[in-house]
């Protein structure tokens, strides 16, 4: 099977800390996506997301820095995975996030590659603006 790979560069108002809670706490993974989420903390941990749409496995985690995944969607080729790397530094203002998958399925690829735009960055910058919005209201109380 070809493959190809994502790369994806995306800037957020939040520190790291925040950007790997949304990605790696099921509760906020859940809240963001508004999708079921069951994410373990654990290398060798189980991950699912989108209902169990996505599925895959923690290699390398990094708090607040590096997160390292097998990762597949259940309309790939039973047994085969991807691997994702979410990559955060701290930036003037927020987090870069540098994104990379790299073994995604040819005939998926545009699919996938708008997918994490749409799915997770859109929607984790929108919910991010949301609970900053909650916060500042709460201490006009």
């Amino acid at each position: 099977m070809k493959t190809k790979t994502i790369r994806q560069s995306v800037l957020f108002k939040a520190s790291p800390h925040e950007v790997y809670e949304l990605l790696m706490d099921s509760r906020k993974h859940a809240g963001f996506t508004g999708e079921g989420a069951e994410i373990s903390r654990e290398v060798g941990g189980r991950v699912s997301a989108y209902e169990r749409y996505i599925e895959g496995t923690n290699e390398e985690l990094i708090p607040d820095a590096r997160i390292v995944q097998r990762w597949r969607s259940t309309e790939w080729p039973d047994g085969h995975y991807s691997k994702v790397t979410f990559q955060l530094k701290r930036t003037t203002g927020g987090t870069r996030l540098s994104f990379t998958q790299s073994g995604v399925p040819e005939e998926d690829y545009e699919s996938k590659k708008e997918g994490w735009v749409e799915s997770y960055w859109e929607k984790m910058k929108k919910f991010l603006e949301r609970e900053k919005r909650a916060r500042a209201k709460r201490r006009t109380r």
